[in-house]
């Protein structure tokens, strides 16, 4: 005999289980790996739209800017702590450049340039952008939540330019995040950074004067044909 108290139950949708990790890995597969999702991660998240000519001109430079950019020449990142971040196969193919000579390490697959993600140059002020591009294989808003600021709007495409939203309480919530990795040592635990020497697990390419040069032109030259 079935129970009122059974119908119920069965009529009832299972709640979505909520994976433990979010899988991470470059368009030709070669470079795989995994952002922990598991605990605490809504306070270790901070994901935002970036229109900066900096990352417009990264992804003309990775020649994927089609795939990178949304039509105003933004970037979709997600700022969370590199311990979340590890790399199951294919670590070397991780790459790195910087536009200049002090500019932050641009992480990303040499297999096949996608973009992986933006540190600063120690590991000691410890997060990473990681790029939507490379998380794509898994259900981004699920995981990650929706884009929480927008930043540098002056530098999108086309018009009217999007506004900057939420940017104090990104810093803010990015600043929070940087100092628990400081006081717990997770700061220690990154995949870019060798934990004994504390230097890049790959040597930076610095862009040339002449090479940093005609990525602005291109991008100056793309802001120019936006839609408008």
């Amino acid at each position: 005999m079935v129970t009122d108290q059974a119908r119920a139950t069965a009529s009832t949708p299972a709640t979505p289980t909520i994976p433990a990790t979010h899988p991470l890995r470059c368009s030709c597969g070669a470079l795989r790996g995994e952002v922990d999702v598991s605990s605490n991660v809504s306070r270790d998240v901070n994901r935002g739209i970036c229109y900066c000519r900096d990352c417009q001109a990264y992804a003309h430079f990775l020649g994927r800017e089609k795939e990178i950019l949304n039509e105003q020449g933004g970037t979709d990142i997600i700022q969370t702590a590199p311990r979340r971040v590890s790399f199951t196969a294919g670590r070397e193919h991780l790459a790195c450049m910087r536009l200049t000579d002090e500019g932050m390490f641009r992480w990303y697959a040499g297999c096949c340039r996608t973009p992986i993600g933006n540190t600063l140059a120690t590991d000691r002020m410890s997060f990473v952008g990681l790029v939507h591009a490379c998380l794509r294989s898994g259900p981004v808003d699920e995981s990650f939540g929706p884009a929480r600021m927008r930043a540098n709007g002056r530098s999108a495409r086309g018009e009217p330019k999007p506004k900057d939203e939420k940017i104090f309480a990104g810093v803010a919530r990015l600043l929070r995040m940087m100092l628990r990795e400081r006081i717990s040592g997770g700061w220690r635990h990154s995949p870019f950074f060798s934990p004994d020497t504390h230097r890049p697990v790959a040597a930076p390419r610095v862009l040339s004067a002449r090479e940093l040069a005609e990525l602005r032109a291109v991008v100056e030259a793309a802001s120019r044909t936006a839609p408008r």
